[in-house]
């Protein structure tokens, strides 16, 4: 069993920032792919960001400059600083974690980026 627990969501102006943080426990080995996904109301989840274990990370065309991803191998935990918040970046962020052939998820922290 590996649990996924998000925390660092809320209500931010636009303009602001945010920083999430997930941490991974459980039946941990290895960990591959860290990641963040975002759903907004009415659209299908999406990828925000990712970070493999050797450091190396992708972001989607609308957040890059905007979010930096990052990771603690010791602590199992990912992270998603987010700046210049957008009220279209408002979506449930999932953690995602990729390990030993599965993607396993959180269940999502709100972020809500009012204009």
């Amino acid at each position: 069993q590996v649990q996924l627990v998000e925390s660092g969501g809320g209500l931010v102006q636009a303009g602001g920032s945010l920083r999430l943080s997930c941490a991974a426990s459980g039946s941990i080995f290895r960990i591959n792919t860290m990641g963040w996904h975002r759903q907004a109301p009415g659209k299908q989840r999406e990828m925000v960001a990712s970070v493999t274990s050797n450091g190396s990370t992708n972001y989607a065309d609308n957040v890059k400059g905007r979010f930096t991803i990052s990771r603690e191998n010791a602590k199992n935990t990912v992270y998603l600083q987010m700046n210049s918040l957008k009220p279209e970046d408002t979506a449930v962020y999932y953690c995602n974690v990729f390990m030993k052939g599965l993607n396993y998820w959180g269940k999502g922290t709100l972020v809500t980026v009012s204009s």
